[in-house]
């Protein structure tokens, strides 16, 4: 049996800071969110071909091997992102400091 993806964020947790970031203008944390669900669709893929018992299922498992590191290492690397910058985790906001500091940075272009 193939290990499952271990998701600590939704896709809908991602999306709401996708879009938290971006009307801030904070591509940081919005960047690390896409690529979370860039790798999950990668995973998804990999798995349809195993499960449809592709002749090359040794290739495709390792790709979804690869794609389960690397999304564990994203998925603590967004928590770290958001904890540094004082996000909400429950809510999932961008904290006021920060979009305040952002506003000023724009103001001032």
């Amino acid at each position: 049996m193939k290990p499952p993806l271990v998701k600590h964020f939704s896709n809908q947790q991602l999306e709401q800071i996708l879009d938290e970031a971006m009307v801030y203008m904070c591509a940081c944390p919005a960047q690390v969110a896409e690529q979370l669900l860039q790798l999950r669709k990668v995973f998804d893929y990999q798995n349809k071909c195993i499960s449809k018992g592709s002749l090359m299922a040794d290739v495709h498992l390792r790709i979804a091997d690869a794609v389960r590191i690397a999304h564990a290492e994203m998925e603590d690397c967004l928590t770290d992102v958001m904890q540094m910058e004082g996000w909400d985790p429950q809510t999932l906001k961008m904290p006021k400091g920060l979009r305040e500091l952002r506003q000023k940075a724009l103001d001032q272009d």
